[in-house]
Parts: C-alpha cells; sequence; structure tokens
C-alpha cells in the first residue's frame, strides 16, 4: 500500500472516485493528506467527510513558485506521502517538488497525449476533427504535459459532439483509471524504461477501434 498525498484546487471529482477506490478496496493506497492552493476549493469538503487531513497553501503567501513547492513538499513529507497526484491542481509544479518527488507525482489529463497539451483541451480537439479523444494518467515532469505515460483510456468523438457533451464523457474514464494507475504504482508493478511505462506481467492489449465504424464500409453484397 502507498501512502499519497492529493493536491487540489476545484471541485475534486477525481480525488473523490480515488476515495472511493480505496474505500471499496480497489485501489491499494491510502490519502494522507489533501492539499490546496485555494481555501473555497470543494474538494477540500469531500475530504474532510471521509476524515481525511486536509490543509490550504496559498500561494500569495510566498514570493516565488519555488518558495511555494518548498512549503508544499515540506507538508507533504511532514504527512509521510511517497506519492502526491494531482487532482485538478491549478498550478505549475516547479523543480523544487520534482526534486523533492523524483518520478513520484502522477497527474491526469484529459486527452490523448502527447496530443492537445496544456488548457482548453476538448475544445481543441473538437475544432481539430480528431475522431478519438480520452484522458491520460502520466508522471510529472518538468515539461507541460510531457512526463511519461502511465495509461490511456480512449472515447470516440461523435459528430455532434460539444465541448461540455465530451468532457463529460471522458471525466468518467478519468474516475475509472486513475485510481486503477495508482494502485498499479502501490503495488510496485510499473517500471519506466526512458519514456516508456511497462506493466509487469500485465496482459497483452487486444482489439481495435475505429471512428466511423469499419462495418458501414462493407459490401453489403459479399456472400
Amino acid at each position: 500500500m502507498i501512502e499519497i498525498g492529493v493536491l487540489v484546487s476545484g471541485n475534486g471529482t477525481n480525488l473523490q472516485s480515488i476515495i472511493d477506490s480505496i474505500e471499496a478496496r480497489r485501489c491499494s493506497a491510502r490519502i494522507k493528506v489533501v492539499i490546496s492552493n485555494r481555501p473555497d476549493a470543494y474538494a477540500l469538503k469531500r475530504a474532510e467527510k471521509h476524515g481525511i487531513a486536509t490543509e490550504v497553501i496559498k500561494k500569495e503567501d510566498f514570493p516565488t513558485r519555488e518558495a511555494y513547492d518548498t512549503e508544499l513538499a515540506g507538508r507533504l513529507r511532514k504527512h509521510g506521502v511517497g506519492l502526491v497526484a494531482l487532482a485538478g491542481f491549478m498550478r505549475i509544479i516547479t523543480r523544487t517538488m520534482l526534486e523533492a518527488f523524483p518520478m513520484r507525482i502522477v497527474n491526469i489529463h484529459p486527452a490523448l497525449l502527447p496530443s492537445f497539451p496544456g488548457l482548453d483541451v476538448q475544445k481543441k480537439a473538437i475544432e481539430h476533427g480528431v475522431k478519438f479523444s480520452g484522458c491520460t494518467v502520466h508522471f510529472v515532469d518538468d515539461g507541460v504535459d510531457s512526463g511519461p505515460i502511465i495509461i490511456q483510456a480512449v472515447v470516440p468523438v461523435k459528430d455532434d459532439d460539444t465541448v461540455e457533451t465530451l468532457s463529460k464523457r471522458i471525466l468518467d474514464e478519468e474516475h475509472r483509471i486513475y485510481p486503477e494507475a495508482i494502485h498499479l504504482i502501490g503495488e510496485g508493478r510499473l517500471q519506466v524504461l526512458g519514456r516508456r511505462v511497462v506493466l509487469k506481467d500485465g496482459p497483452e492489449p487486444t482489439g481495435s477501434l475505429e471512428n466511423p465504424p469499419v462495418s458501414i464500409f462493407a459490401d453489403k453484397t459479399r456472400p
């Protein structure tokens, strides 16, 4: 079992999915603390309802991002955290945090990286006309959503999708795969080989997807 700290800024639905998976014994982890940069983040209330320690570290109290992250790393260490999970944490992680928790910070992003890093990614996916989107859990490095990929889930982009409808389907997958990724880390089943994250003793992926479905192009006159 791994002891984690979750960093939040907003509503905290991914935090809730991690909590629910831990309580259902589907995720081998224990949340030691939830930390927010915003005192009004509803995610803090979610944590408190489950008896999880919470802390607020406001950016206004620190002169630089590095000073903020020095305090953040110290608080996480105080709680004995071995893995840091970003769950809608709206701050850029600096080298200070990366050095304090090397390859022990994970994030979830609502796109199939390396496509569409950054913000407003569902809007970008629709405008670009991609046929599939999804979400990615990855280790955090010093780039923008550029760290080694742990797990991805794919959803089709429908012709009538809006940012809201696509975001909802992607979020449902986020809630499913984020706890799974944390569970695999907690069990020590992942090995990082350069940019590749390999699952030890895992099943081989099978099947394929297409959008529009290939079957609609089949020659109906064939026997």
